[in-house]
């Protein structure tokens, strides 16, 4: 156990930051989860709307540095060319 004042204060900020980034890493799970699930049971539209809320979630986490702007491109992208993919499929 910690002994100064600092190292107390360390340990409730690592606490609270913990709690704060296994929210956000479910959120981003569950959310291309669904995204994944509409793609299989190949419903564009639902597909699409979860994209949107996708696209927009992401950057908000990169604005409150949760993801890395870098990180953030890079899973949208794989994720729209999945959604892109369906799109061609259904035409």
């Amino acid at each position: 156990m910690a002994n100064h004042k600092s190292a107390q204060k360390r340990i409730r900020q690592t606490k609270t930051r913990t709690e704060r980034n296994r929210y956000y890493k479910t959120r981003i799970k569950n959310m291309t989860r669904d995204l994944s699930e509409a793609i299989a049971a190949k419903d564009l539209n639902k597909a699409q709307e979860v994209f949107k809320q996708i696209n927009k979630n992401f950057h908000s986490y990169v604005s409150k540095g949760i993801l890395t702007k870098n990180t953030a491109a890079r899973k949208i992208s794989r994720l729209n060319t999945s959604v892109k993919k369906l799109a061609l499929a259904n035409v």
